[in-house]
């Protein structure tokens, strides 16, 4: 049930104020240093509660974790920020192509992936080079991989269960993970969690399974929140480009402060990596190299912050397609009601009105029906 909640330093009283969080979203912009203090609280406890450091660590005599963004230094016995990767004997162990940590499973085509509706499986888009089908791939399937790792801490985690695993040993080996390619598997799609932490994992399965699937289609897609640095973020889009499968990066909000007390960390290299790999977009524009998706948090991710994602997008290519999520509540904000109907057809106007000519609203069975 959604209750009522009331921002604590204005007092703005709405059911899109979580009490959770403490603070409304004019607060979190506008007052940040004040209010992050509280909400830093929520996230520590939220890690806490499985194990996972409170921060990425700097230790001056850690070993230095090349993978993303957080550019953690590990201590000896210590944990990076998405508590996979560790430091055991002078090491980084987790997340090698020998320790996959992750459940998978195979899923009828066409699947509700967040790119659906362009992407090859969904739609035929690139038969017969990258689809198998002129339409969409009815009687194939997609090899879902769901990494037990992220390197953010979003409050709202529609998969939080994963955090539970996330400290255990790795045990499905990358050829394991290939060899659940079978004939009438299409697309291998990386998600979770996130792919981040375990990238040399999935980079490895994705060419054995693409050796083994050799002279026909096998498309390599990712959703990740873009937090995965260089040279693995261009090994990425290299896998996606050459087989007809696609990078979908969700942008969680604009504004830096909301994000930070969304997800816990900055946006800031998730900003720099979309914007890199749309330089890319002109090697394949067809099917769509490249998507973008934002789940509609009531109260915080608003019209606003929409905006300014959409802005962005549009400035980069206006063909990128974008896809507008709706929240269910899940993790901390339970305290949050789901996505209106309203605020999903007035985002999608206003990313339309921002010059996208792709947008679409996802999952809709989700939203709710109040304006």
């Amino acid at each position: 049930m959604v209750l009522m909640g009331a921002c604590r330093l204005c007092g703005k009283k709405a059911n899109t104020v979580s009490d959770v969080i403490g603070f409304c979203v004019d607060c979190i912009r506008n007052r940040f240093e004040v209010v992050w203090p509280g909400i830093k609280r929520v996230h520590d406890e939220s890690r806490r509660a499985y194990g996972l450091p409170a921060d990425p660590p700097r230790s001056t005599e850690g070993i230095p974790c090349p993978i993303c963004s957080h550019r953690c230094r590990i201590p000896e016995g210590g944990r990076g920020y998405c508590g996979l990767r560790r430091t055991e004997d002078g090491r980084i162990k987790g997340g090698r192509p020998h320790e996959g940590n992750l459940s998978m499973y195979h899923d009828a085509l066409p699947t509700n992936c967040v790119g659906d509706f362009v992407c090859p499986g969904g739609t035929g888009c690139g038969y017969p080079r990258y689809a198998v089908t002129k339409g969409a791939e009815y009687g194939y399937r997609n090899l879902a991989v769901f990494y037990q790792a992220c390197a953010y801490n979003c409050l709202y985690c529609q998969n939080f269960h994963f955090k539970g695993e996330t400290l255990s040993e790795g045990q499905v080996r990358a050829r394991e993970l290939a060899a659940a390619v079978d004939d009438r598997t299409t697309c291998i799609c990386y998600f979770g969690g996130d792919p981040g932490p375990q990238i040399l994992h999935a980079l490895k399965a994705s060419e054995l399974a693409l050796g083994k699937a050799s002279g026909r289609v096998l498309r390599i897609c990712w959703e990740t929140n873009g937090c995965v640095r260089e040279p693995y973020l261009s090994m990425m889009a290299e896998l996606s480009l050459r087989t007809g499968g696609c990078i979908k990066v969700d942008l969680k909000a604009w504004d830096a402060k909301v994000h930070r007390a969304l997800c816990g960390v900055s946006n800031e290299g998730t900003l720099d990596h979309f914007r890199s790999l749309s330089t890319k977009i002109s090697q394949r524009p067809s099917p769509p190299f490249l998507i973008a998706s934002t789940l509609l948090v009531p109260g915080y991710v608003d019209d606003q912050e929409v905006a300014r994602i959409a802005e962005f997008i549009a400035e980069l290519d206006p063909d990128i397609p974008y896809s507008l999520l709706a929240f269910y509540p899940q993790f901390c904000l339970t305290d949050l009601p789901t996505t209106s109907r309203g605020h999903a057809l007035r985002c999608k106007e206003i990313a339309e009105k921002a010059g996208l000519r792709r947008v679409r609203i996802g999952n809709v069975h989700c939203l709710g029906q109040a304006y």
